[in-house]
C-alpha cells in the first residue's frame, strides 16, 4: 500500500490517558482511536495485524480438528439463568432490555451460547468428540478501562469449547489445545511462558495461562530457574526451606508484656528486636459467601502476604473470602486489629506451614496494646487446619524440582481450562454411551485475546523511538522511504522495488508523501515495521541504498541493482 492512497495519520504526542508504552503507541501511530473509555476504532494498520493473528489461529486449529462457528455477541438472560451466572457476573455483564422487556447481555463469554447450540445436536457417543471455535469481539462493562486494548470494554477474541464422553478423553482435548496455544505463540516469535492458574469465575478444575512477559505485565509470575515449572502467583504452591533452629527450643511459660501503640508487624518487630519472619500475625476473615459472617482466624509468617485464592478452596467457597471489619474484629476478641492473636478464641483456626515450626513465639493478645510472648502450638490453641496459604515470593523452592523461583510480570494473552460438566450438566448437555445410559458431557474451553496479544506483542517489542513489529504480525513487512516523490528517478526506483516485493509476496508500505526525509524516517520508526529500505536521490547517484532492520537498527549499503534481492534475503532471515 501506498502512504497517500491509505488512511495513515501518526501523531507526535502521547495521548494523557494512556499509561504504558504500547497504549501511546498504539494511539501515535493510528492504530486505534477511541471513542469512548474502553472502546476503540481499529485503523487499518491494526486491522491487518489482526487479520495476520487470525490466520495463524485458523491453521494451528483446523489442523488439530477444530471447527469454526460465529455465536451472537447479544445473548438472553435466559441462558446465563441456566448455570446461575446472570447473577454471579454481577456489574460485570452489561445488560439490557428490548422493547418488549426482555432483558439481554452483550457477550463477554460464550459457554452459555455454545452449550446451547450443541445440545441441540449431541445426542450419542458417536457424535463425540468435538471442538468448536470462534473469533469475534466480546463486550465487559469494565469498571475501570485502561492501558487500551490491555483491559478494555470491546476487545477481538478467540474462544473454543471442546466436548468428549469422558474425562480422559477431555484432558485429550485439553492438551491438543495447549499443543495448539503453544505453537501459535510461538509462531508469533513471543517470549512467553505457560503457568498454572486459577480457574476465576468461568469454572473446573483444571486450568492454565499463556503470558507475554513484560515489565508493565499486571499479573506476578514465579518460574523455576531450574526446570519448567512456572505458575500465577495466585495459585504457586508456597515452600520455602525453614530453620530448625526453633524447634529444638523449649516451650516457655505465656507471658503478656505492654505494646503501646504497636499495631504493625513492622513496628512490633522494631520494638521487640525480634525479625517480621519470626513473629506470628493474625487475621480474620469471614467463611461464609453470604450475608451471615461466620468468623475465622487466619496464621500467617510476620513477613507473608494471605492468599485469597488459596483460602477460598480451603473454606470451600464459591466467591473470595472478606476481610472482617475493624469493628466485627473488636467485637470479636476485644481488642483493635494489631493487638490480636489466636489464644482464647473459640473460632475455626487455621494456620499456613510456615508458622508451624515456630516455638515460644508473639501474638497479640486480645488486648489492645499488650501481646502475649512465648505462645505455643496444641499448649495455648488448637489448630483447625494447616493449609498452604501464603503468596509465594521469588526466592521460595521450586515445588516440583530442585532451585528456586524467579519472579517475573506478565500479560495474560491465552486462557484455557478443563471445565468438566460444570455447563453440561446444569444446561441438560446429555449423551447416550453405549449401554444406553444417559451422561453428561465433558467440556474444556480455551480463550486467546486476539487485540490484547498483538499490543503485548508491542509491550514486549518497542525502543525509544517506536514499535518493534515481529515479522509475523507486523502489518507490513517492508516500510520503503521514498525520500523525494517528485523527483522522477527518485520515483521510478521506489516503484521498481515496491512492485518487486509485492510480486514476490511480500506486504509492502511505500511512504511516498511529499515529507522532509527527518518527518518519514521518523514515523517509520515509529510504526515499526521489520524492515526499511530508503531511496533518495544521493543514494540512487552513489549507488548505494540503504536497507535496515528495525529490530537491531543494522544497516546494509546495497547496489541499486541489488536491493531487491538484499530485501529479500534479509527477510527471511527474519523468518527463520
Amino acid at each position: 500500500m501506498k502512504w497517500t492512497q491509505g488512511y495513515i495519520y501518526t501523531l507526535k504526542e502521547s495521548p494523557a490517558d494512556a499509561e504504558i508504552a504500547s497504549h501511546k503507541l498504539f494511539v501515535r501511530g493510528g492504530f486505534i482511536r477511541k471513542l469512548a473509555p474502553g472502546i476503540f476504532t481499529y485503523g487499518p494498520l491494526l486491522l491487518r495485524s489482526i487479520r495476520k493473528l487470525e490466520a495463524i489461529i485458523r491453521e494451528e486449529l483446523d489442523q488439530r480438528q477444530c471447527v469454526e462457528v460465529l455465536m451472537p455477541v447479544v445473548q438472553p438472560r435466559e441462558v446465563w439463568e441456566e448455570t446461575g451466572r446472570w447473577q454471579a457476573w454481577g456489574d460485570d455483564l452489561l445488560k439490557f432490555s428490548d422493547r418488549n422487556e426482555r432483558e439481554f447481555c452483550l457477550g463477554p463469554t460464550h459457554e452459555e451460547v455454545i452449550t446451547d447450540y450443541v445440545r441441540k445436536d449431541i445426542k450419542s457417543y458417536r457424535d463425540l468428540p468435538k471442538t468448536l471455535y470462534q473469533i469475534q469481539n466480546k463486550v465487559r462493562n469494565e469498571i475501570r478501562p485502561r492501558f487500551g486494548l490491555m483491559r478494555g470494554r470491546e476487545f477481538a477474541m478467540k474462544d473454543a469449547y471442546s466436548f468428549d464422553v469422558t474425562e480422559e478423553a477431555a484432558f485429550g482435548s485439553y492438551d491438543r489445545m495447549y499443543e495448539a496455544y503453544v505453537a501459535i505463540f510461538k509462531r508469533l516469535g513471543l517470549n512467553f511462558r505457560v503457568v498454572d492458574a486459577d480457574s476465576g469465575n468461568i469454572g473446573g478444575n483444571k486450568s492454565q495461562e499463556f503470558h507475554v512477559l513484560a515489565e508493565s505485565g499486571e499479573d506476578h509470575l514465579l518460574v523455576a530457574e531450574d526446570g519448567e515449572f512456572a505458575a500465577n502467583v495466585e495459585v504457586c504452591p508456597a515452600t520455602r526451606k525453614e530453620s530448625e533452629d526453633s524447634k529444638a527450643k523449649e516451650p516457655l511459660p505465656m507471658e503478656e508484656f505492654s505494646t503501646p501503640g504497636l499495631r504493625t508487624i513492622k513496628d512490633l518487630s522494631k520494638s521487640t528486636g525480634v525479625s517480621e519472619r519470626e513473629l506470628v500475625k493474625t487475621l480474620f476473615y469471614s467463611s461464609s459467601s453470604g450475608e451471615e459472617v461466620r468468623p475465622v482466624a487466619i496464621l500467617l509468617c510476620g513477613d507473608d502476604e494471605l492468599n485469597p485464592i488459596k483460602l477460598k478452596k480451603v473454606l470451600g467457597l464459591s466467591s473470595e473470602p472478606l476481610m472482617l471489619t475493624d469493628n466485627e474484629v473488636r467485637e470479636l476478641t476485644g481488642a483493635t486489629p494489631g493487638s490480636c492473636g489466636p489464644v482464647g478464641l473459640q473460632i475455626p483456626i487455621y494456620a499456613d506451614h510456615g508458622v508451624m515450626n515456630r516455638v515460644n513465639f508473639i501474638v497479640g493478645a486480645n488486648k489492645d496494646d499488650v501481646h502475649i510472648k512465648n505462645v505455643n502450638f496444641e499448649r495455648d490453641f488448637q489448630v483447625t487446619q494447616v493449609a498452604d496459604l501464603r503468596m509465594a515470593k521469588e526466592g521460595d523452592q521450586n515445588p516440583k524440582g530442585e532451585g528456586v523461583l524467579k519472579s517475573y510480570r506478565g500479560i495474560e494473552v491465552g486462557h484455557i481450562f478443563y471445565l468438566g460438566t460444570k455447563y453440561s450438566q446444569s444446561m441438560g448437555l446429555e449423551y447416550l454411551d453405549d449401554q444406553g445410559k444417559r451422561c453428561p458431557v465433558e467440556m474444556g474451553c480455551y480463550g486467546i485475546g486476539v487485540t490484547r496479544t498483538l499490543q503485548s506483542a508491542v509491550e514486549q517489542s518497542h525502543d525509544k523511538d517506536g514499535i518493534v513489529w515481529p515479522i509475523s504480525i507486523a502489518p507490513y513487512q517492508v516500510h520503503i522511504c521514498c525520500l523525494d516523490p517528485k523527483d522522477e528517478s527518485v520515483a521510478a526506483a521506489s516503484e521498481e522495488l515496491y512492485d518487486g516485493l509485492i510480486k514476490d509476496g511480500v506486504d509492502v508500505l511505500m511512504d511516498d508523501r511529499e515529507e522532509r526525509p527527518g518527518v518519514k524516517f521518523k514515523d517509520a520508526d515509529l510504526l515499526g515495521m521489520p524492515v526499511r529500505v530508503t531511496i533518495g536521490g544521493r543514494g540512487l547517484k552513489n549507488n548505494e541504498l540503504e536497507v535496515v532492520i528495525r529490530k537491531t537498527k543494522e544497516v546494509f549499503k546495497v547496489p541499486v541493482s541489488n536491493v531487491l534481492l538484499k530485501t529479500l534475503e534479509v527477510l527471511r532471515g527474519l523468518k527463520s
